[in-house]
């Protein structure tokens, strides 16, 4: 596999991973850190990144969801989106630090989106919590923890 491949497949499965759609990113990572030809530290900023922008692109969707909110082929129930309205009103933006784990995360990136969280304030405590998750799974494959 070439270079670029690796790090641009990262990159994108990281940032779909991010989004609403269903996707996993710690399954690439943890295999390109495996085959030791990658720099760690650069696979780390890649999927980083990568997942940022999904979250990013979430909150984007939150920011307007109200005009897709019900519609057929939007994949988010009302179910969904209220719960995590309701966990974002009890947490506020603290509960973001949670942006990393699989199934609550992915809603409450949308619902700060839709309660209007501040984009600073949004990217800080996000790109907080998914570096921090690739960078713990990477300790662990690398077994430097």
């Amino acid at each position: 596999m070439s270079t670029l491949a690796a790090y641009g497949g990262l990159f994108l499965a990281a940032l779909v991973a991010a989004t609403i759609l269903p996707a996993q990113s710690e399954a690439v990572l943890g295999g390109l850190l495996a085959t030791g030809t990658y720099s760690p530290v650069l696979l780390i900023l890649v999927a980083g990144i990568g997942n940022v922008l999904g979250s990013v692109v979430n909150w984007l969707l939150g920011r307007g969801v109200e005009r897709f909110r019900g519609a057929r082929w939007f994949p988010v129930s009302d179910k969904s989106l209220d719960r995590a309205g309701r966990w974002y009103r009890k947490y506020g933006w603290w509960s973001l630090l949670l942006s990393w784990m699989p199934i609550i995360g992915d809603p409450l990136t949308v619902a700060a989106g839709i309660m209007r969280e501040p984009f600073l304030r949004f990217l800080a405590v996000v790109s907080i919590a998914k570096f921090g998750r690739y960078i713990v799974l990477a300790a662990l494959v690398l077994h430097w923890l």
